[in-house]
């Protein structure tokens, strides 16, 4: 055989890959998958965050309500964490690295409060005892209130490409929290006896206002410190009609959550705070874009990996997301029913 042909042969499975992209914007694509991920984990996970805060104001009876509304799914929710790390890793491990290392402190002592609200529940069925179930309480309330303090800092540094203290990451944070207010009250007023649902979505409503009046501060906040040159790329044309959309949206979603709480459309009041969360996430996708981590300047095209291994993640990584986001529309269909003391009915 020619020698030739048998390095053509040996070359011949590399050559379906080669030196390009299976699709030019494939950079572009998991750009969107990344913060697809992390919007999907602030929408869902973000409620659970807001049970637990509500969860202080509550006596035995309505926390038993609470544990048993959102316990089928709430380790579920928190597999879209895990995803949007796999995915940033996987298609732009330079923003991974820089946005860890520089961080280092603020990511453990948010993995730190996320466990401190997934074992809080766990330990408190371990005794019957009141005190250690208060003090479990405790724990878990802490958790889910330092859980988005932390991680919405994080986001915040790492979208203004700030330091970790700076305003806007604080601000951010507050956004976050006041955003897993409102789910997490939409959620439970959709769960729950129609006497706490009642009451729930009055608190939710403040809550909306809140999360209205805190993203305008963030957005004043940011025009006015300018990080990273913002206020002339969000004011200027045509950056300026997404950012419009997305804050005319907002507005739209957060008053019509609020007539649907008052009318006792508790679903669809939950499913305007998941459509916030998605609006949300499409406000990073704008500030971020096209450099995927500001502090260093890096953009997706330098910050994305070679195309050999992006075309594998894409092959390997997207039916996987498929099927998770499959597992998730079996999962919620199955604890689609309200709770009923605490189990679920029909």
């Amino acid at each position: 055989m020619n020698p030739d042909a048998v390095a053509d042969l040996s070359v011949a499975p590399l050559s379906l890959f080669g030196d390009s992209y299976l699709h030019p914007d494939l950079p572009e694509i998991w750009f969107g998958i990344v913060l697809a991920t992390l919007t999907l984990y602030v929408a869902l996970d973000g409620f659970d965050f807001g049970i637990g805060m509500w969860y202080a104001t509550r006596d035995k009876h309505d926390r038993e309500q609470f544990l048993a509304a959102f316990g089928p799914v709430w380790d579920a929710n928190e597999v879209w964490l895990v995803a949007f790390g796999t995915t940033l890793l996987g298609a732009f491990p330079a923003a991974y690295a820089n946005l860890l290392s520089r961080h280092y402190l603020l990511a453990i002592a948010a993995v730190m409060a996320l466990l401190l609200r997934g074992v809080a529940p766990e330990l408190r069925e371990q005794r019957d005892d009141e005190a250690w179930r208060r003090n479990c309480d405790r724990l878990f309330v802490a958790g889910s209130t330092l859980s988005p303090l932390l991680l919405g800092t994080l986001v915040g540094s790492w979208i203004f490409g700030t330091g970790t203290l700076s305003l806007p990451a604080v601000l951010t944070a507050l956004v976050v929290i006041a955003l897993s207010l409102t789910s997490g009250a939409a959620y439970l007023a959709a769960k729950t006896e129609a006497s706490l649902a009642q009451e729930l979505a009055r608190y939710g409503q403040f809550a909306t206002g809140a999360y209205l009046a805190s993203v305008v501060v963030l957005l004043c906040t940011v025009l006015a410190l300018d990080p990273r040159g913002l206020r002339g790329e969000l004011l200027s044309a045509p950056e300026i009609l997404p950012v419009a959309a997305i804050v005319l949206a907002s507005v739209g979603l957060a008053v019509g959550g609020v007539a649907l709480s008052r009318s006792g459309r508790y679903r669809s009041w939950f499913a305007s705070t998941l459509g916030l969360g998605a609006l949300l996430g499409s406000f990073v996708g704008v500030v971020l874009y096209p450099e995927v981590y500001p502090a260093t300047g890096l953009t997706i095209t330098e910050a994305t990996v070679s195309p050999v291994a992006l075309n594998l993640l894409t092959i390997l990584g997207v039916p996987v997301l498929a099927l998770v986001l499959g597992y998730f529309v079996y999962l919620y269909s199955v604890f689609g029913g309200t709770v009923e003391g605490e189990g679920y009915g029909e």
